[in-house]
């Protein structure tokens, strides 16, 4: 049930009243509805009781920097973001109906996920700090892609596991040992305008069959670690992978690399959900 605080909210930012609501999946971090307000057209609602509020309003500028890309992928336009007296953060966006695939729908996404990663900066990192999940993520510029992977990727999130015991000190050993090897296993690459959360659970196809992502945690980083990310939870179609290194091709090796990205996202997922993320993680670092 939507909290009447947001309800309120969203009445007086907006001016119009909610008309209609019915509770929707909003995924492991927030709760979800689709509300139609008096203006007739229906918007996806979610809202956070636990999080930090602010998380809603970096996603607002990391939908926005995805938007500028001008690409084909399709990215929800934000109506409001904001908090309640109650500091319960909430974002309303349009609604946008899941559909089915076509047969060019997944070399589509993967041509336009090429286009958004040819978008280049000088530097590795963003502007300002977001979120990954509901957990902090911090994007503090460098000119190295490795100083950033360790820096504002690894150790944080190391630190983290380590601190309420979810990862003991042999592993923290290995990733050190891990780090001493980084420069002969990444490939050299210009940072690119990555999502950042990019799994199977984060895009779907409209009724037209075109790509729809939400939920980023944008950055520009290391392309690689992108499309690594992609291969957990599932995987993408072998077309949108095709379609992808067609467009810009990858460096021999990813493979065997692969697994090094994944390290962010499983510890991201150790330090929210425990289990078994964390021998993932410890399987993955016993190798160094």
């Amino acid at each position: 049930m939507i909290p009447n605080s947001v309800l309120s909210k969203i009445e007086k930012v907006t001016g119009q009243q909610v008309q209609s609501s019915n509770q929707v999946s909003g995924g492991s971090i927030n709760q979800a509805a689709k509300v139609t307000l008096s203006d007739g057209r229906p918007y996806f609602l979610k809202w956070n009781t636990s999080a930090d509020a602010r998380m809603f309003t970096v996603e607002e500028k990391g939908l926005a920097l995805l938007a500028s890309a001008q690409t084909s992928l399709r990215i929800p336009a934000v109506s409001t973001t904001g908090k309640t007296d109650d500091n319960i953060g909430f974002l309303l966006q349009e609604f946008i109906a899941e559909g089915h695939a076509n047969p060019n729908s997944a070399s589509d996404f993967g041509r336009q996920l090429a286009q958004l990663h040819q978008h280049h900066e000088e530097k590795y990192g963003l502007d300002h700090n977001n979120y990954i999940g509901k957990l902090p993520q911090s994007n503090t510029w460098h000119k190295n892609w490795i100083d950033f992977f360790i820096q504002e990727r690894m150790e944080p999130q190391l630190k983290m596991a380590t601190d309420s015991g979810k990862l003991g000190t042999q592993t923290v050993t290995q990733f050190e040992a891990m780090y001493q090897k980084l420069c002969d296993i990444f490939p050299d690459e210009p940072p690119s305008l990555l999502h950042g959360d990019l799994w199977s659970g984060n895009y779907f196809f409209d009724e037209k069959g075109q790509a729809t992502v939400y939920d980023p945690a944008v950055y520009y980083g290391h392309r690689e670690m992108e499309l690594a990310f992609t291969h957990l939870f599932g995987g993408f179609p072998s077309k949108f992978y095709s379609a992808y290194k067609e467009k810009y091709p990858l460096e021999s090796g990813f493979s065997e690399r692969k697994d090094i990205y994944n390290l962010y996202p499983l510890l991201v997922h150790t330090n929210l959900f425990g289990g078994s993320y964390g021998r993932q993680v410890q399987g993955i670092a016993a190798q160094f």
